[in-house]
């Protein structure tokens, strides 16, 4: 959908706009309701119904952004295209067995050199992981990309890329509450909500370079997470290139 203007408006409905709904009738209601289609159901709220890849609410697993820890191991997930370059950073909490997603770097049409810039500046130390044949490419193609990016600095190796197994782990992180995602990821939400089959059961390739950079981060990544060196974590508050008491870096 194209943004709202003033030619351009969006009407809502929910269930606060039917007031002869008792909250007794709407309870009832709301049962007959799939999770992931009561805020569509009442609230007018745009879902995807059964084509959804992860038909779960984002109540379960959005969170707002917190300071994380410095002894937590951080790691990304990387996708790379022209038209979109995608980058999710994860950071593991080893105690609670729980992963969150705490910043996200979303541009188009830039050269290698851009994005590896704005990556570094989250944290040159922090290792990642790539689709050696991203978007189409052939693995030459991809391994090529590799060394250019790693030429750039960053800290990569190539993910696995077993598409539906990754999708699985995904889904069973969320599902079982091991996966968080900061609120303010305003990109990685939009795709997620947007994340689908068609009728034909084939993921709909549109949009979703976030939800590959995150597979790739599950998959591949979080194992290669490490802590913040110490002269990461050890700038005085205001100084040059002092880390984000939210993202870290």
């Amino acid at each position: 959908m194209g943004e709202i203007t003033s030619s351009r408006y969006l009407v809502q409905a929910g269930w606060d706009d039917v007031p002869h709904l008792s909250p007794e009738v709407r309870e009832e209601l709301a049962k007959e309701f799939p999770a992931f289609q009561r805020k569509a159901r009442t609230q007018g709220i745009p879902s995807l119904g059964a084509g959804a890849i992860y038909p779960i609410e984002e109540e379960v697993f959005v969170v707002d952004p917190f300071p994380i820890p410095k002894f937590w191991t951080r790691s990304y997930g990387l996708d790379v295209g022209w038209n979109r370059t995608a980058c999710i950073w994860g950071a593991k909490d080893h105690d609670n067995d729980t992963l969150y997603l705490y910043a996200e770097h979303y541009r188009g049409q830039a050269e290698a050199s851009i994005h590896a810039a704005a990556i570094k500046a989250r944290g040159d130390w922090i290792p990642g992981v790539i689709d050696p044949a991203a978007n189409g490419r052939s693995q030459t193609d991809g391994e090529r990309l590799l060394a250019t990016y790693i030429n750039l600095g960053l800290h990569l190796v190539a993910a696995e890329n077993s598409v539906e197994a990754g999708i699985y782990q995904v889904w069973e992180l969320i599902s079982t509450g091991r996966l968080k995602v900061f609120r303010n990821l305003s990109n990685w939400l939009a795709e997620y909500r947007i994340y689908r089959r068609d009728e034909n059961g084939k993921i709909v390739k549109k949009n979703d370079h976030l939800m590959d950079a995150s597979r790739y981060l599950v998959v591949s990544g979080v194992k290669r997470g490490i802590r913040a060196p110490v002269q990461a974590i050890t700038r005085e508050p205001g100084a040059v290139g002092a880390a984000d008491p939210v993202a870290g870096y």
